[in-house]
């Protein structure tokens, strides 16, 4: 079998019940283990799908996951993250931050610090962030509330967000690809993030390995709109990260 006709396949079995296991594969295509990982492997690479224990997972269903979910995977890689962006940051400055697991951890990792005005849809980070009264002033811009993500968004959320300027706009996308940018799975995110870029004077991208060579369904910035990303170590060993250093603005690794 033609391996172009055995990821046609894998991808079809995907999309019809979004979590396969390798040993449905196996029987599926009649091949053996090895050459499933080959083919699991080059289209994780492509974006197509994310392994996961025992099998593969459709990259749209974990993006469509509840934010309590996802805030528990590859935790410590988000927490590496964090702390350099916190470094990055000094008192006095506003920043936007949107809603998603990565930018939660660093809204706790923020408390080690005092003095920025953050100006966010996310209940959740507004909630940590004003856990210690007068740390920072923190804006939570209101709007529509969605079940899953506990985040403001759609027209009034947009509408307030035009009448502030950030120093920067702190954003976690589904997917970052040099040949596209950062992107998310839903309209109404990228529409907060697109505007959060557009009236901020700088942007860092918050994307942990596993997001390398994505692509979303929605792009909010493309490659020349990033100032900086920030990723885990074990990004350094990923085929995109060359990629990226030719089309992003700098590249920190978290340890």
């Amino acid at each position: 079998m033609l391996e172009e006709t055995r990821h046609h396949r894998i991808t079809a079995l995907l999309s019809t019940l979004n979590e396969v296991s390798t040993d449905t594969i196996v029987q599926h295509l009649g091949v053996s283990r090895e050459t499933v990982r080959r083919d699991v492997l080059k289209l994780e690479s492509q974006g197509k799908l994310r392994r996961v224990h025992g099998g593969i997972v459709s990259c749209e269903l974990e993006a469509e996951q509840p934010l309590s979910v996802r805030n528990t995977v590859r935790e410590k890689e988000k927490r590496s993250i964090a702390r350099v962006m916190v470094k990055q940051l000094c008192a006095g400055q506003t920043i936007f931050i949107d809603a998603g697991s990565t930018t939660a951890v660093l809204a706790e990792e923020l408390l080690s610090m005092s003095g920025l005005t953050v100006i966010t849809n996310s209940l959740d980070i507004a909630k940590k962030l004003s856990s210690l009264p007068l740390q920072h002033e923190v804006i939570l811009l209101g709007g529509h509330m969605g079940k899953t993500s506990q985040a403001t968004s759609g027209e009034i959320t947009l509408n307030e967000l035009s009448k502030y300027r950030a120093d920067v706009a702190i954003l976690s996308p589904v997917g970052l690809s040099s040949e596209t940018g950062a992107s998310s799975f839903f309209y109404h995110e990228a529409a907060i993030a697109s505007a959060m870029v557009k009236f901020a004077r700088s942007t860092i991208i918050l994307a942990d390995s596993n997001k390398l060579g994505i692509i979303s369904r929605v792009v909010y910035a493309t490659p020349a709109e990033i100032n900086m990303v920030i990723t885990d170590s074990k990004a350094k060993a990923h085929p995109e990260i060359t990629k990226l250093y030719d089309t992003v603005g700098k590249i920190v690794f978290g340890k």
